[in-house]
């Protein structure tokens, strides 16, 4: 299949329709793979439509402001550019670069967070940002070898990056059997890190990657990570009420409620249950103040993203829809999901009746049904709602 002009993509679920057509197999199953049954996968986003709005009527909403707080600092939009490894795969010639050039045009000025298993070296993707506005955060997978992660928080803090993201969910990749049934080697000459000895071979991209991370982290490491560094400190991970009020009182930045796009554990919550469920309790203790709440997984709508706001988020991760769309147009790719996100984000305010981000709370939604454990119709035999196969004209 050929690629399909970028004017004809209108929402981000097109992206990965597309690239599932049109990138190699063995990138596509190792960018789409997640765990065991994929149950979390399809939960992650399906949780988003069991939450329903209750808009506001008769309100001026002529100007919409999307400006956002996150880490005590102001942001044109509530989203960011969530890490994902091995841009490169999807395209060679721009990878993690091409996304740091989207991120700073100054219509969107959109925070990137750039992953330990990047395609590109940390330097190049720190030079490819052309914004002095625009903020670029280091998600670290730990290494068992702790001289070398500290040298690699030093480093990114050395280079100007504004945050560190810490991973605290991959003790080891979860069974990802979409990316097992492909052999990955590092002779293959593709956009990666140099993770294995030469002519060595893995079970997939994931099994290559897990060489370097260690299963040994603990609390008491990202005590010692304060020491290393004065950027601020994000886990990135958590999936228990009680280990985000542990990360709050031992003096964490924030945390991203996330399970890995359901790469990891299978059945493991939605993070927007956690959200519904940590916030309330934050508050409670008065742990909300100067610490951030982040959630990924699943997020692929303009009412998705109002939704983990209005359950008081700081902000949200994208990830897979921006991956897809540099994989398949590059910059303008990237550029075009996000124009495609922010006209959402306008229309939907306007439709909820609110004119600013502030003004989100959990009265504009019904969550009676966010704890129905019921599956999609399509459930397990698509990958991707129907809908956007039968409405999109490639």
């Amino acid at each position: 299949m050929t690629t399909p002009p970028l004017e004809s993509v209108f929402n981000l679920n097109e992206f990965e329709v597309i690239a599932s057509k049109t990138i190699p197999e063995q990138v596509y199953a190792y960018y789409a793979c997640s765990a065991d049954d994929e149950v979390s996968y399809r939960q992650n986003h399906h949780s988003f439509h069991k939450i329903y709005f209750r808009p506001k009527i008769l309100v001026d909403v002529t100007d919409i402001d999307l400006t956002t707080e996150m880490f005590g600092r102001k942001f044109k939009l509530p989203f960011y550019v969530s890490a994902t490894a091995l841009c490169g795969l999807g395209n060679p010639d721009g990878a993690e670069r091409s996304i740091a050039e989207a991120c700073a045009n100054e219509e969107f000025c959109v925070p990137q967070m750039i992953s330990t298993f990047s395609s590109n070296p940390l330097e190049d993707i720190v030079a490819a940002k052309s914004n002095d506005a625009q903020e670029q955060w280091f998600q670290l997978y730990v290494n068992g070898d702790r001289t070398i992660t500290k040298e690699l928080i030093q480093k990114a803090e050395r280079l100007g990056v504004n945050a560190l993201f810490v991973t605290v969910d991959a003790a080891q990749p979860g069974n990802r059997e979409r990316d097992l049934r492909f052999k990955f080697s590092n002779s293959d000459k593709k956009k990666g890190p140099n993770v294995m000895k030469q002519g060595q071979t893995a079970n997939g991209t994931s099994g290559a990657l897990s060489k370097l991370i260690d299963t040994a982290l603990t609390w008491k490491d990202i005590e010692n990570f304060k020491t290393y560094t004065n950027l601020p400190i994000v886990l990135k991970g958590v999936q228990r009420v009680d280990d985000a009020i542990k990360a709050a009182e031992i003096g964490c930045r924030g945390i991203v409620l996330s399970n890995h796009g359901g790469r990891q554990l299978d059945f493991s919550l939605p993070p927007v249950e956690v959200l519904a469920e940590v916030m309330p309790e934050l508050r409670s203790r008065g742990l909300d103040k100067n610490f951030d709440v982040f959630i990924d997984g699943g997020i692929r709508r303009g009412t998705d993203v109002l939704k983990a706001l209005c359950l008081g988020a700081s902000g949200v991760g994208i990830a897979s829809p921006f991956l897809y769309a540099n994989s398949l147009y590059g910059k303008e790719g990237v550029e075009k999901a996000f124009d495609l996100l922010v006209k959402e984000l306008i229309l939907s305010m306007r439709l909820l009746g609110v004119t600013d981000i502030s003004q989100l709370n959990p009265d504009l939604l019904d969550l009676r049904g966010l704890y129905d454990r019921s599956l999609p119709s399509n459930y397990p035999f698509h990958r991707h709602d129907t809908t956007y196969e039968a409405n999109a004209k490639y």
